[in-house]
């Protein structure tokens, strides 16, 4: 069975009829969530391997804090040993010891170890600048099978995806990224680098292809799962030719070529959104015989935005974007604390007289 199958069943016959007797009108939700490859139901037979069993989520709102303790110390004392054929108590990568995986929290408490920031307040526009795909994931993607809480489905509803003017921002980023780097392709190849051009081909290929997450109103997953549920979005049979060939065509004109077909697919995708768009994407670098990204598509999200926290980013660092358009650190990028350390920087950029 799937994670997902295994998490719920464990539940239904054992968590849940533990809490009715012991904890009866105990209000909590129960649900696969965090990390993991069954959470986004991606699990397989290799996934077994490491940090896949008995692992479930139990979440409470805050007013009923005090009984997070009563609950671990109820799981401790009463979980059977096993389930199923399966282990109760595991190692898993970030904890080796042989303790049950069921995790107990308060909803804004889970939440902000996941995201770095509490979701259950007013979130700034920086709170929304260090949250990455997968951290969201975490929270809003894995099932719900039980839920009494006031706390949890409002929070899921309010990270399905940035507000208005947080997207805009940081699509005008995706598409700045793109248009920084689009002309060394041809550049680099002419002048006999081949394995250069490649290499930025193919993660201007990576670029576009989070672009089609964001213009889909989808969180990217971690590049482990990023192609496979890129090709659940609607835009992914236009853009998979364009992005294949980009990334692995023989010839620079050609990789070029397969780029710029993909920015016209996101373009037009952006304009079925009711975003701005100019007419064409692409259009020529300067006199040279090679292409790059309009900068009027960038200019057009960003003369739509009116929120000040935006709108109040100087003019040379206005195109920076999320944390995950510009660190690739996966010690940063899987760090919620490190994460939201990096909100100095955006202050810092913001205010450099404050510095």
């Amino acid at each position: 069975m799937s994670g997902r199958e295994l998490a719920q069943r464990f539940h239904a016959d054992v968590v849940g009829p533990l809490l009715a007797r012991d904890m009866p009108g105990l209000r909590y939700a129960a649900g696969r969530l965090g990390s993991g490859s069954d959470v986004l139901g991606l699990d397989d037979e290799t996934s077994r391997d490491h940090d896949w069993g008995c692992r479930l989520t139990l979440l409470v709102d805050g007013p009923d804090r005090r009984a997070v303790p009563r609950i671990r110390e109820l799981l401790e004392r009463e979980l059977p040993d096993s389930f199923q054929g399966y282990p109760v108590r595991f190692p898993v990568t970030w904890d080796r010891s042989l303790t049950h995986k069921v995790e107990v929290e308060t909803v804004a408490g889970f939440a902000e170890s996941r995201l770095g920031v509490d979701p259950t307040g007013e979130m700034t526009a920086l709170d929304w600048l260090i949250l990455t795909g997968q951290s969201v994931l975490e929270v809003i993607a894995g099932p719900v099978f039980f839920d009494q809480t006031t706390g949890l489905a409002p929070v899921r509803s309010a990270l399905r995806w940035y507000p208005p003017d947080i997207e805009r921002y940081v699509l005008a980023a995706g598409w700045q990224r793109l248009s920084q780097e689009m002309p060394m392709v041809g550049r680099t190849a002419e002048r006999g680098d081949e394995l250069g051009s490649r290499l930025l081909s193919a993660r201007l290929a990576g670029d576009l292809m989070w672009l089609a997450f964001a213009l889909s109103r989808q969180w990217a997953p971690y590049p482990k799962w990023r192609g496979t549920a890129f090709r659940t979005l609607g835009v992914a049979a236009d853009l998979a030719g364009p992005l294949a060939a980009a990334a692995a065509a023989p010839a620079w004109r050609d990789r070029e070529s397969g780029l710029a077909e993909a920015c016209e697919v996101l373009l037009k995708a952006q304009r079925a959104r009711g975003l701005p768009a100019p007419a064409s994407a692409v259009i020529p670098f300067w006199d040279r015989p090679y292409r790059t990204v309009d900068d009027a598509v960038r200019e057009a999200l960003l003369a739509g935005v009116t929120d000040p926290h935006v709108t109040g980013l100087p003019a040379s660092i206005g195109s920076i974007g999320s944390i995950g358009q510009w660190v690739d650190s996966v010690d940063v990028l899987s760090s919620p604390a490190r994460r939201t350390a990096v909100q100095a920087a955006y202050r810092a950029w913001a205010n450099p007289d404050a510095v």
